[in-house]
């Protein structure tokens, strides 16, 4: 079981799928808010939707392809973090994460992504970490940029948001970047 302490009130935890219930809690009451940016609320529309997505996290994880956690804040879910890809070839991690409305603005993200980046580079011995972001999408985008990832360029059109195209930002950091911090 993975398991990660960021500190006394954040940690990491491997998404199980005892979390489903409280995870669909969440989607729910930040539908409207996350659907703003994220493309699979509509189709998050009963629990089982939300139990049939931590069973592929956990094939991913088993398969050493993913590692996907709830980000307990004060002991409660209140959001998913981690690696929504890791390439071993190429030894990069691509980190994704979504965070309740309730809970932003606490700086949990930041400090979620600064300690997957962390344990990408020391402990999986990776080079690269990635975060892709919304070109709009300000309050994502600061995190990345906040941590000092390098903004690599746009990849136009990269995701369709329900009725149109979104661009998406590529922010990465080297495993020699980052270890200079």
């Amino acid at each position: 079981m993975f398991v990660h302490k960021i500190d006394e009130d954040i940690s990491l935890r491997l998404i199980e799928v005892k979390d489903g219930e409280r995870l669909f809690e969440l989607t729910n009451s930040s539908r409207i808010y996350l659907r703003e940016w994220l493309p699979w609320l509509d189709t998050t529309k009963k629990l089982e939707d939300t139990t049939e997505f931590i069973k592929i996290c956990l094939k991913g994880f088993a398969e050493r392809k993913s590692l996907n956690t709830v980000i307990l804040y004060k002991g409660k879910i209140v959001g998913v973090a981690g690696f929504n890809s890791i390439n071993w070839t190429n030894k990069t991690a691509y980190i994704g994460y979504w965070l309740g409305e309730k809970f932003q603005g606490k700086g949990i993200m930041t400090k979620v992504a600064n300690a997957l980046t962390n344990y990408a580079i020391s402990e999986l011995r990776l080079n690269k970490v990635e975060i892709r972001v919304a070109a709009g999408n300000k309050k994502s985008r600061s995190i990345p940029e906040g941590l000092n990832f390098v903004n690599e360029g746009c990849i136009r059109q990269a995701e369709w948001l329900y009725d149109y195209y979104v661009d998406h930002i590529v922010y990465g950091i080297l495993a020699e970047e980052w270890n200079k911090k």
